[in-house]
């Protein structure tokens, strides 16, 4: 499994910009924007790595994951 695996990514439609916006919760603020669904999915998929190798350069250590179960354990500890 790569790193970036272990981050949600969420691509949901914006009445407001009347386009798709892909974000990462947990890892990035930000995101992309475009009119095609599976292209936005692509391009945060990108960005997420950028992202995840920008981390490692710098030598930090990498946000608590975001998907799957450890987004479940996450919530758990929060409740």
């Amino acid at each position: 499994m790569k790193d970036a695996d272990r981050y949600a990514k969420v691509v949901e439609w914006s009445e407001e910009d009347q386009c798709y916006v892909g974000s990462c919760p947990g890892l990035m603020l930000g995101g992309c924007h475009g009119d095609d669904e599976v292209s936005v999915f692509k391009e945060l998929c990108r960005i997420v790595e950028e992202v995840i190798d920008l981390y490692r350069q710098d030598g930090k250590p990498l946000p608590a994951a975001t998907s799957g179960q450890d987004l479940v354990n996450r919530l758990q500890d929060v409740a």
